[in-house]
Protein backbone atom coordinates (compact mmCIF):
# COMPACT_ATOMS: atom_id res chain seq x y z
CA UNK A 1 0.00 0.00 0.00
CA UNK A 2 2.17 2.54 -1.47
CA UNK A 3 -0.43 4.97 -1.97
CA UNK A 4 -3.20 6.45 0.26
CA UNK A 5 -6.48 8.38 -0.94
CA UNK A 6 -8.47 11.06 1.19
CA UNK A 7 -11.50 8.65 1.50
CA UNK A 8 -8.61 6.57 3.30
CA UNK A 9 -7.95 9.08 5.84
CA UNK A 10 -11.14 11.72 6.02
CA UNK A 11 -13.09 10.24 8.30
CA UNK A 12 -10.78 9.68 10.59
CA UNK A 13 -9.26 13.49 10.20
CA UNK A 14 -12.73 14.88 11.02
CA UNK A 15 -13.04 12.50 14.01
CA UNK A 16 -9.47 13.78 15.38
CA UNK A 17 -11.02 17.40 14.89
CA UNK A 18 -14.07 16.30 16.47
CA UNK A 19 -12.63 15.04 19.62
CA UNK A 20 -10.00 17.99 19.97
CA UNK A 21 -11.23 21.16 18.84
CA UNK A 22 -15.28 20.16 19.43
CA UNK A 23 -16.66 23.74 19.53
CA UNK A 24 -13.10 25.57 19.37
CA UNK A 25 -10.11 26.77 20.88
CA UNK A 26 -11.09 29.02 23.98
CA UNK A 27 -7.00 29.16 24.63
CA UNK A 28 -6.44 31.15 21.38
CA UNK A 29 -9.85 32.63 20.98
CA UNK A 30 -8.93 34.18 24.93
CA UNK A 31 -5.09 35.28 24.42
CA UNK A 32 -4.75 35.96 19.90
CA UNK A 33 -6.92 38.69 17.81
CA UNK A 34 -9.42 36.79 15.52
CA UNK A 35 -6.80 39.52 12.62
CA UNK A 36 -3.57 37.60 13.83
CA UNK A 37 -1.88 36.16 11.38
CA UNK A 38 1.36 34.06 11.86
CA UNK A 39 3.89 32.05 9.80
CA UNK A 40 5.09 28.78 11.64
CA UNK A 41 7.44 25.73 10.38
CA UNK A 42 7.08 22.30 10.81
CA UNK A 43 10.83 21.07 12.52
CA UNK A 44 12.10 17.42 13.27
CA UNK A 45 13.74 16.74 16.38
CA UNK A 46 14.98 13.60 15.18
CA UNK A 47 16.35 11.91 11.93
CA UNK A 48 14.04 9.33 10.63
CA UNK A 49 11.41 8.82 7.51
CA UNK A 50 8.70 11.25 7.13
CA UNK A 51 5.54 10.10 6.37
CA UNK A 52 1.92 11.63 6.31
CA UNK A 53 2.52 15.25 4.73
CA UNK A 54 -0.62 15.07 2.51
CA UNK A 55 -2.68 13.98 5.58
CA UNK A 56 -1.43 16.98 7.88
CA UNK A 57 -2.60 19.37 4.82
CA UNK A 58 -5.44 17.99 4.68
CA UNK A 59 -6.18 18.98 8.15
CA UNK A 60 -4.69 22.15 8.32
CA UNK A 61 -7.13 23.03 5.06
CA UNK A 62 -10.24 21.31 6.88
CA UNK A 63 -9.23 23.77 9.88
CA UNK A 64 -9.36 26.43 7.66
CA UNK A 65 -9.23 26.15 3.64
CA UNK A 66 -7.10 29.99 3.41
CA UNK A 67 -4.03 28.96 4.96
CA UNK A 68 -0.92 29.06 2.66
CA UNK A 69 0.88 25.42 3.62
CA UNK A 70 4.04 25.14 1.48
CA UNK A 71 5.70 21.78 1.58
CA UNK A 72 9.78 21.36 1.72
CA UNK A 73 9.22 17.63 2.07
CA UNK A 74 7.13 13.98 0.68
CA UNK A 75 6.53 11.04 2.25
CA UNK A 76 9.70 8.46 2.52
CA UNK A 77 12.36 11.20 2.46
CA UNK A 78 14.69 10.39 5.34
CA UNK A 79 15.64 13.76 6.78
CA UNK A 80 18.15 14.59 9.75
CA UNK A 81 17.28 16.59 12.85
CA UNK A 82 16.50 20.41 12.80
CA UNK A 83 14.89 19.31 9.46
CA UNK A 84 11.89 21.66 8.44
CA UNK A 85 9.53 19.91 6.51
CA UNK A 86 6.45 22.39 5.95
CA UNK A 87 5.86 26.28 6.44
CA UNK A 88 2.20 27.57 6.82
CA UNK A 89 0.77 30.82 7.02
CA UNK A 90 -2.79 32.16 7.65
CA UNK A 91 -4.64 32.83 11.03
CA UNK A 92 -3.14 32.59 13.83
CA UNK A 93 -5.77 30.93 15.48
CA UNK A 94 -6.43 28.65 12.57
CA UNK A 95 -2.63 27.13 12.49
CA UNK A 96 -2.68 26.65 16.50
CA UNK A 97 -6.16 24.83 15.78
CA UNK A 98 -4.71 22.41 13.85
CA UNK A 99 -1.28 22.05 15.79
CA UNK A 100 -1.60 19.09 17.25
CA UNK A 101 -4.16 17.04 15.09
CA UNK A 102 -0.83 17.48 12.25
CA UNK A 103 1.62 17.02 14.78
CA UNK A 104 -0.46 13.41 15.90
CA UNK A 105 -0.82 12.35 12.62
CA UNK A 106 2.66 13.27 10.92
CA UNK A 107 4.04 11.31 14.37
CA UNK A 108 2.19 8.17 14.36
CA UNK A 109 3.10 7.47 10.74
CA UNK A 110 6.35 9.07 10.83
CA UNK A 111 7.46 7.09 13.58
CA UNK A 112 6.27 3.74 11.98
CA UNK A 113 7.94 4.41 8.86
CA UNK A 114 10.92 5.04 10.79
CA UNK A 115 10.61 1.55 12.49
CA UNK A 116 9.97 -0.47 9.61
CA UNK A 117 13.20 1.62 8.06
CA UNK A 118 15.29 -0.08 10.93
CA UNK A 119 14.72 -3.18 10.43
CA UNK A 120 14.84 -3.03 6.31
CA UNK A 121 18.17 -1.91 7.09
CA UNK A 122 19.17 -4.64 9.55
CA UNK A 123 18.71 -7.40 6.79
CA UNK A 124 19.98 -6.03 3.84
CA UNK A 125 22.15 -8.25 1.99
CA UNK A 126 19.46 -11.28 2.77
CA UNK A 127 16.48 -12.11 0.49
CA UNK A 128 14.15 -11.20 3.32
CA UNK A 129 11.62 -8.35 3.56
CA UNK A 130 9.97 -6.96 6.42
CA UNK A 131 6.07 -7.65 6.52
CA UNK A 132 3.36 -5.66 8.76
CA UNK A 133 0.43 -7.78 10.91
CA UNK A 134 -2.85 -6.62 11.42
CA UNK A 135 -1.53 -4.99 15.30
CA UNK A 136 -2.97 -1.81 13.88
CA UNK A 137 -4.91 0.87 15.90
CA UNK A 138 -8.28 0.60 15.15
CA UNK A 139 -9.54 2.59 11.94
CA UNK A 140 -5.73 3.18 11.27
CA UNK A 141 -5.35 -0.11 9.79
CA UNK A 142 -5.02 1.20 5.77
CA UNK A 143 -2.52 4.50 7.24
CA UNK A 144 -0.40 2.17 9.16
CA UNK A 145 0.22 -0.45 6.50
CA UNK A 146 1.00 3.17 4.18
CA UNK A 147 3.60 4.32 6.73
CA UNK A 148 5.48 0.79 6.71
CA UNK A 149 5.35 0.70 2.74
CA UNK A 150 6.58 4.33 2.88
CA UNK A 151 9.14 2.30 5.01
CA UNK A 152 10.62 -0.12 2.77
CA UNK A 153 8.49 -2.78 4.42
CA UNK A 154 6.03 -5.15 2.90
CA UNK A 155 2.38 -5.15 3.25
CA UNK A 156 0.69 -8.52 4.84
CA UNK A 157 -3.14 -9.35 4.24
CA UNK A 158 -5.06 -6.39 4.97
CA UNK A 159 -7.68 -7.79 7.15
CA UNK A 160 -9.93 -11.08 7.02
CA UNK A 161 -11.14 -10.70 3.81
CA UNK A 162 -8.72 -10.82 1.59
CA UNK A 163 -6.28 -13.63 1.92
CA UNK A 164 -7.09 -16.94 4.34
CA UNK A 165 -4.80 -17.29 7.12
CA UNK A 166 -4.65 -20.94 8.97
CA UNK A 167 -3.99 -19.86 12.95
CA UNK A 168 -3.57 -22.21 15.93
CA UNK A 169 -7.39 -21.73 16.62
CA UNK A 170 -8.20 -22.80 13.27
CA UNK A 171 -6.29 -25.89 13.35
CA UNK A 172 -7.72 -26.97 16.63
CA UNK A 173 -11.38 -26.20 15.70
CA UNK A 174 -10.85 -28.11 12.01
CA UNK A 175 -9.21 -31.21 14.06
CA UNK A 176 -5.71 -31.04 12.40
CA UNK A 177 -3.51 -28.92 9.60
CA UNK A 178 -4.00 -31.58 6.82
CA UNK A 179 -8.01 -30.93 7.60
CA UNK A 180 -7.43 -26.87 7.78
CA UNK A 181 -5.66 -26.58 4.90
CA UNK A 182 -8.06 -29.16 2.67
CA UNK A 183 -11.58 -27.14 3.93
CA UNK A 184 -9.47 -23.83 2.97
CA UNK A 185 -8.44 -24.90 -0.46
CA UNK A 186 -12.24 -26.51 -0.61
CA UNK A 187 -13.47 -22.74 0.21
CA UNK A 188 -11.22 -20.76 -1.79
CA UNK A 189 -10.38 -23.03 -5.04
CA UNK A 190 -7.12 -21.42 -5.65
CA UNK A 191 -8.95 -18.12 -5.90
CA UNK A 192 -7.53 -16.88 -2.48
CA UNK A 193 -4.12 -16.73 -1.20
CA UNK A 194 -3.68 -19.18 1.59
CA UNK A 195 -1.57 -19.61 4.20
CA UNK A 196 -0.81 -21.43 7.26
CA UNK A 197 1.03 -20.68 10.72
CA UNK A 198 2.53 -23.62 12.26
CA UNK A 199 5.10 -24.06 15.08
CA UNK A 200 6.89 -27.06 14.48
CA UNK A 201 8.43 -29.67 12.13
CA UNK A 202 5.71 -32.17 12.65
CA UNK A 203 3.43 -29.69 11.45
CA UNK A 204 5.39 -28.66 8.24
CA UNK A 205 5.74 -31.95 7.27
CA UNK A 206 2.00 -32.14 7.60
CA UNK A 207 1.11 -29.14 5.85
CA UNK A 208 4.16 -29.30 2.99
CA UNK A 209 2.17 -31.90 0.28
CA UNK A 210 -1.07 -29.71 0.15
CA UNK A 211 1.08 -27.00 -1.01
CA UNK A 212 -0.03 -23.73 0.73
CA UNK A 213 1.09 -20.56 -0.91
CA UNK A 214 2.80 -19.52 2.21
CA UNK A 215 4.08 -20.88 5.46
CA UNK A 216 4.13 -19.20 8.60
CA UNK A 217 6.78 -20.80 11.20
CA UNK A 218 5.91 -19.32 14.28
CA UNK A 219 8.03 -18.62 17.37
CA UNK A 220 10.40 -21.29 15.97
CA UNK A 221 14.13 -21.07 16.97
CA UNK A 222 16.84 -19.71 14.54
CA UNK A 223 17.67 -24.02 14.22
CA UNK A 224 14.77 -24.96 13.79
CA UNK A 225 13.84 -21.93 11.23
CA UNK A 226 17.17 -23.27 9.04
CA UNK A 227 15.65 -27.04 9.30
CA UNK A 228 12.53 -26.22 8.03
CA UNK A 229 13.78 -24.08 5.18
CA UNK A 230 15.82 -26.81 4.18
CA UNK A 231 12.89 -29.12 4.01
CA UNK A 232 10.99 -26.85 2.00
CA UNK A 233 13.64 -26.50 -0.78
CA UNK A 234 14.82 -29.88 -0.82
CA UNK A 235 11.52 -31.02 -2.25
CA UNK A 236 11.23 -28.32 -4.22
CA UNK A 237 7.69 -27.15 -3.04
CA UNK A 238 7.55 -23.72 -4.51
CA UNK A 239 5.65 -21.95 -0.96
CA UNK A 240 6.73 -18.54 0.00
CA UNK A 241 8.27 -19.03 3.75
CA UNK A 242 7.58 -16.54 6.61
CA UNK A 243 8.92 -15.84 9.97
CA UNK A 244 7.27 -14.91 13.09
CA UNK A 245 6.64 -14.24 16.72
CA UNK A 246 8.83 -12.19 18.94
CA UNK A 247 10.82 -11.03 16.32
CA UNK A 248 12.40 -8.46 17.24
CA UNK A 249 15.96 -5.88 16.21
CA UNK A 250 18.23 -7.61 17.75
CA UNK A 251 16.99 -11.30 16.02
CA UNK A 252 15.86 -9.77 13.15
CA UNK A 253 19.41 -9.94 11.21
CA UNK A 254 19.97 -13.65 12.48
CA UNK A 255 16.13 -14.65 11.19
CA UNK A 256 17.01 -13.29 7.57
CA UNK A 257 20.39 -15.33 7.11
CA UNK A 258 18.07 -18.52 7.60
CA UNK A 259 16.80 -18.08 3.94
CA UNK A 260 13.23 -17.23 4.87
CA UNK A 261 12.04 -15.25 2.40
CA UNK A 262 9.84 -12.33 4.76
CA UNK A 263 9.66 -11.71 8.08
CA UNK A 264 6.32 -10.44 10.10
CA UNK A 265 7.44 -7.45 12.46
CA UNK A 266 4.28 -6.51 14.86
CA UNK A 267 6.17 -3.81 16.85
CA UNK A 268 6.53 -2.22 13.48
CA UNK A 269 2.67 -0.99 14.00
CA UNK A 270 2.17 -2.02 17.82
CA UNK A 271 5.36 -0.35 19.43
CA UNK A 272 6.97 1.86 17.22
CA UNK A 273 7.35 5.13 18.99
CA UNK A 274 6.30 8.50 17.67
CA UNK A 275 8.80 10.97 15.46
CA UNK A 276 9.40 13.97 17.35
CA UNK A 277 7.99 17.25 15.61
CA UNK A 278 8.07 20.58 16.78
CA UNK A 279 5.41 23.43 15.57
CA UNK A 280 6.90 26.81 15.84
CA UNK A 281 5.11 29.92 15.13
CA UNK A 282 8.31 32.57 13.87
Amino acid sequence: MSKIEVRDYQSLVAMALLEDVKSGDITSQATIPDDSVSRAIIKTKQAGVICGVDIALHVFFEIDPTLIVITAICDGQIVDSGVVIMTVEGKTRSILMAERTVLNFLSRLSGIATETRTYVDMIKGTIACICDTRKTIPGWRKLDKYAVAIGGGTNHRIGLWDAILIKENHINAAGSVSKALEKAKQFAARAAFIQIEITDIQQLEEALPLEPDMVLLDNMSIDTIIKAVEMCKKNNYNILIEASGNVNIENVRGIAMTGVDRISVGAITHSAKNFDFTLLIE
